[in-house]
């Protein structure tokens, strides 16, 4: 590890992860928000600049707008489906 002039800046070094990690907050808070989505069962990673969304959805309805609202974030070149359907029982 180097110390110094020489050593990179926090920035430099860091700034990615920053970035992954308020843009997954970001499409949580906005998931979170729209009270016509179950999106309890959602997880958000990051691949370099694409939202990857897994887990478990109800209805193509919630498909379609977890897909929406992370798209209106990072653009829908940048949305990676791999949500399944979980049918409920009833």
């Amino acid at each position: 590890m180097k110390f110094g002039s020489d050593a990179f800046t926090h920035e430099q070094c860091c700034s990615q992860g920053h970035i992954s990690a308020s843009t997954i907050a970001t499409i949580q808070v906005a998931l979170a928000a729209d009270p016509d989505i179950d999106c309890s069962a959602i997880t958000i990673q990051m691949l370099g600049p694409v939202v990857v969304l897994e887990g478990y959805i109800t209805s193509a309805a919630d498909r379609d707008k977890a897909i929406s609202i992370a798209a209106m974030i990072v653009g829908f070149e940048n949305v990676h489906d791999r949500m399944l359907s979980r049918v409920t029982s009833q």
